[in-house]
């Protein structure tokens, strides 16, 4: 990653009206800055920013220069858990600044917890500190396993006291900033579907193509752009599996048109290869658990179909739809591989062993996790004892061709257990911070993530 200098792109307003609405921030009694993201910060010429104007603009959200003037409320419709939703929007959100990072990429700079708005609707438009905290952990973690997701890039302590049926209450209030690759969602269309709006429709449908696809519209506009989401959306389900990723509210208001995935509230990582483990304690049916992701995210791309027939015909993506199975089928042994740091050997050799991997994770007690560090490059583990068992034969047959002992280079390799985010880890991390405002652990934790994700990346 280099350092780039700071590029403001404020292209949403190209869109006109119809799309957002102005609102104001909060105003919160405190600004404590709790973590920021320097990395990315480089990648788009804010590093510089000393901790004043740092909470200048992401605590009081000071406008960056020559860039949007006032926070954007952005304007989407949703299913959520199937069941339609009219009155949604960003209720505790917004748009606050666009920019490129330093490879050129339209980027948005988008808020949680920044403040009610008129999609607020009985919220107090706030987030928790509990909250930041868990979303920093989880996009951390899922870049450095190669997950396409937005970044945590600011997190800052608000000095409000906030009342939750779900945490131990009063809880600390926060304000966080998410760098992402755009926050148009597949909600976005539904509202402008439902409300008929075709030239809006089309005018959107562009705007993703120029900005988050860099391709020109044509008379084949809403086709191609559903062509690209599934396949965007296709390689964002198999990274979910491969990385044992549950999201656990994947509703049509949560899917970015660009396939980055992104905010982050009932997640977990699954302890076993548990296609019915869920995150969310709400998801009664597990209509979103571990197995039926990919599933979930299919069931969306149909609805961003059935949004774009009001400015093409059906016809014309029935095909798309049909094909997408077939894109997640060749892209989860791929994610598969790159957990092992392995390369492609032909379709059939990475079919037998993804067919043995699945076979040996499916139904059994071992962390994936622990599977995925101690077979690094296909080389028989140092504790190879472990994997004596008949019920490894299979699994060590498939990958023994493989074998690149080079994958294992990075010091990370040789660590005694891998970085893991099971649930119980991260509460405890959390407790210090909550019992005595204790954040070693939690930064120590950002550090052996990073190391992770240069290990994985080398």
């Amino acid at each position: 990653m280099q350092v780039s200098p700071y590029q403001p792109a404020p292209v949403y307003l190209s869109l006109g009206d119809g799309f957002a609405d102005a609102v104001q921030p909060a105003a919160f009694p405190r600004h404590q800055i709790r973590f920021r993201n320097d990395r990315w910060a480089g990648a788009v010429g804010l590093d510089q920013l000393d901790d004043e104007r740092w909470a200048a603009h992401f605590g009081t959200f000071e406008p960056l220069p020559d860039n949007l003037s006032a926070p954007l409320a952005l304007r989407y419709h949703g299913h959520q858990f199937r069941s339609y939703n009219p009155d949604i929007g960003d209720g505790r959100g917004f748009l606050f600044a666009q920019l490129r990072d330093d490879q050129g990429r339209l980027l948005d700079l988008g808020t949680k917890g920044s403040g009610q708005t008129p999609y607020s609707r009985f919220g107090d438009g706030r987030l928790t500190l509990k909250g930041g905290v868990r979303e920093v952990l989880a996009t951390e973690m899922l870049e450095a396993l190669g997950v396409n997701t937005s970044k945590t890039f600011s997190l800052i302590e608000t000095g409000e006291a906030l009342e939750r049926h779900d945490e131990p209450s009063p809880t600390r209030g926060a304000v966080m900033v998410r760098l992402s690759h755009g926050h148009i969602r597949i909600g976005t269309f539904q509202r402008l579907a439902t409300l008929q709006d075709q030239a809006r429709m089309s005018r959107l449908v562009d705007y993703c193509l120029r900005h988050y696809y860099h391709e020109e519209p044509g008379d084949d506009a809403p086709a191609r752009l559903l062509a690209l989401v599934a396949a965007a959306t296709a390689e964002l389900a198999a990274s979910y599996m491969a990385a044992g990723f549950v999201h656990g509210v994947l509703n049509s208001d949560n899917i970015n048109i660009s396939g980055e995935s992104f905010d982050y509230g009932p997640w977990r990582f699954a302890p076993t290869w548990d296609g019915e483990f869920t995150a969310a304690y709400f998801d009664h049916q597990g209509l979103y658990a571990f197995g039926r992701q990919a599933q979930a995210i299919h069931w969306n791309l149909v609805q961003l179909a059935r949004a774009l027939t009001i400015i093409t015909e059906a016809e014309a993506m029935i095909p798309i739809l049909e094909n997408w199975p077939q894109l997640f089928e060749a892209a989860f042994p791929q994610r598969l591989l790159a957990r092992f740091g392995l390369s492609s050997r032909g379709t059939a050799a990475d079919g037998a062993l993804f067919a043995a991997v699945e076979e040996l994770l499916s139904g059994s007690d071992l962390n994936p996790d622990r599977l995925f560090f101690d077979w690094r490059g296909g080389c028989c583990p140092l504790r190879a004892d472990d994997y004596r068992d008949v019920r490894f034969d299979a699994f060590k047959q498939a990958i023994a061709p493989y074998a690149d002992p080079a994958a294992r280079t990075h010091g990370y390799w040789s660590d005694a257990a891998p970085v893991t985010m099971l649930i119980d880890e991260m509460e405890a991390i959390w407790q210090p911070i909550a019992a005595a405002d204790d954040w070693s652990l939690f930064h120590d934790r950002i550090a052996a993530i990073r190391r992770m994700g240069e290990a994985m990346a080398g």
